[in-house]
């Protein structure tokens, strides 16, 4: 059985959020800052949770101690280092006696955006038993609490993008796809890996001694690359183009033909979904009311964990409703909407998509002839440049491969994502996972996303 944590302050209320993660057996946490006088005391959670684990149950426990969206990781809580601690000693007369730790990565593309992506990833557990750990067993030095933290945040950190400031990932990310351009096959796993390796690659360098003038002359040119990606970036995102755009130069004939063929695909798309669009019409009205009247309730950067519980729930619950009343409204034909109205629902969510980046693609070519032919040729000049100094710093230093998508193409299995051949990415579009990207930054708006947040969430 598996045990959820949340904070204290999800439980008690009137509501069904509560009502649900109260029915689930969720064990409710109590933090110092939720209490004004400090008395965040856990000691009878700290119980329940330890005969969960002593009869074989698996806890979640969020480390971090609460939801953020920052560039690097925030230094890890010790309780569950306690945690392990605490069980091991109960139970240090049973020397087969065994606890583990799995720790989980999350990696989001751009979190705060519907239907961007996000990577999950679980790490090697860390196992720990009474016999071959015995300096968990109390009394313990807290440095061995504080070590076994560390060690989980290595793992967590190892797994998912973890960087001092959001520039770097952005550059980062941005020499990941000049290293693996547009339409390379590789997973959502294989793109998140690549994005870490330019990332660690590009931090700034806190090796202590004395550097070697090889050392000093690589840091200096890994330096330089990652503010020539920044300024090259800069100049995309003023015209509002990918790199991709730039790495293929199309003739004016080409795009306008391109944008005609865009804007009737937008318009078709958007044609058949306006059916689809009307039974979702209650449900994205529905959920944005609950939501923003939520949003009152407290600080954001406290209520993410709430926020998205409320779009799930009044989701879930306007969606039900609206199945249940086409089929009421077309009784004589209930044995065919049950199931074409979901269906429609399900499917109109995939048109929209495809609107939506259709009519993105457009507005991209539209820009695209705004830029003129010397700024392009400008822009070509230093990607190309770019490209050049990416891939020898990626094979040379990185030891990433010298063929990326064909490397790609031939590795790996069947990841959510991948697709080997023609059929098998056709029939992925009818995916109830997902629908087909050839872009994993991609997001469901009419712009390509590429910046973040000023300011950590």
């Amino acid at each position: 059985m598996l045990r959820l944590t949340a904070k204290s302050t999800q439980f008690g209320r009137k509501t069904f959020t509560s009502w649900l993660i109260e029915s689930a057996g969720t064990v409710p946490i109590k933090r110092r800052k939720d209490f004004a006088e400090g008395d965040a005391d856990n000691s009878e959670v700290m119980e329940m949770l330890m005969q969960a684990l002593e009869a074989g149950d698996a806890v979640c426990l969020f480390p971090e101690g609460m939801s953020r969206y920052h560039p690097t990781i925030a230094p890890l809580k010790t309780g569950v280092a306690r945690l392990v601690s605490d069980v091991l000693t109960r139970n240090r007369d049973n020397p087969n006696f065994s606890i583990s730790i799995l720790t989980c990565s999350v990696t989001y593309m751009h979190r705060q955006d519907f239907r961007s992506d996000v990577l999950v990833t679980f790490n090697p557990p860390m196992k720990f038993t009474t016999k071959d750990n015995p300096e968990l067993l109390a009394p313990v030095d807290f440095a061995c609490i504080r070590d076994i933290t560390g060690r989980m945040h290595q793992l967590i950190s190892s797994q998912t993008i973890d960087a001092p400031s959001w520039d770097l990932i952005r550059s980062a990310k941005l020499a990941a796809r000049i290293y693996a351009p547009l339409g390379t096959s590789m997973s959502l796993g294989d793109f998140v890996r690549v994005m870490r390796t330019f990332v660690e690659a590009f931090k700034p360098s806190e090796a202590k001694g004395k550097k070697s003038d090889p050392q000093k002359k690589e840091d200096a040119d890994i330096n330089r690359l990652r503010d020539d990606l920044k300024r090259y970036q800069d100049r995309l995102v003023y015209w509002g183009i990918k790199d991709d755009r730039i790495r293929r130069p199309l003739r004016r004939r080409t795009i306008m033909l391109r944008m005609l063929i865009r804007l009737v695909w937008f318009i078709c798309l958007t044609s058949i979904s306006l059916p689809g669009l009307v039974l979702w019409t209650p449900v994205f009205f529905t959920t944005f009311y609950g939501v923003h009247n939520f949003k009152k309730s407290g600080p954001i950067w406290d209520t993410w964990d709430e926020i998205a519980q409320y779009k799930l729930v009044y989701g879930l619950i306007s969606g039900v409703i609206v199945w249940i009343s086409s089929v009421l409204l077309t009784l004589p034909f209930a044995t065919i909407t049950v199931v074409l109205v979901p269906a429609l629902m399900w499917m109109t969510l995939r048109w929209l998509e495809d609107a939506v980046s259709a009519f993105r693609a457009f507005t991209a070519l539209f820009r695209l002839l705004w830029v003129g032919p010397t700024t392009l040729k400008e822009l070509r000049e230093t990607r190309e440049d770019l490209h050049s100094r990416i891939m020898n710093v990626a094979v040379g230093t990185l030891g990433l491969p010298q063929n990326p998508e064909k490397h790609f193409l031939e590795s790996g299995g069947q990841e959510k994502g991948r697709a080997k051949t023609k059929w098998e990415s056709g029939t992925k579009y009818f995916s109830m996972r997902r629908r087909r990207k050839r872009d994993w930054n991609e997001t469901l708006r009419l712009y390509d996303k590429v910046d973040y947040p000023d300011v950590g969430l």
